[in-house]
């Protein structure tokens, strides 16, 4: 569990990141997920952006994507998604020690 000062690190590291998937109309499918897993086992941090026509709000689903991902919920602000998983690869982890 990630403390609220290691989630601010974090999210200053994924302000400048790119939106790396969206989440429509479709909501969460397999694939969806299988790819966010993959996302995270290589990048350890990454942003989502939730679309006005998606089911949910990015406070709704981010709880859920946290769940189904194994990752942790670092912020749900206006349409973006950050999560974070710790990664053993030589990653941003050293930053929040």
């Amino acid at each position: 569990m990630l403390t609220s000062k290691q989630r601010k690190i974090l999210e200053a590291k994924a302000n400048p990141l790119t939106p790396v998937f969206q989440v429509g109309k479709g909501g969460i499918t397999e694939n969806f997920i299988y790819s966010v897993k993959t996302a995270l086992r290589s990048r350890e941090l990454i942003k989502i952006n939730v679309l006005k026509n998606s089911p949910a709000d990015a406070k709704e689903l981010i709880a859920e994507l946290a769940e189904l991902t194994d990752a942790e919920p670092v912020a749900a602000r206006g349409g973006k998604i950050i999560l974070y998983k710790f990664s053993d690869k030589d990653g941003i982890a050293h930053v929040l020690e």
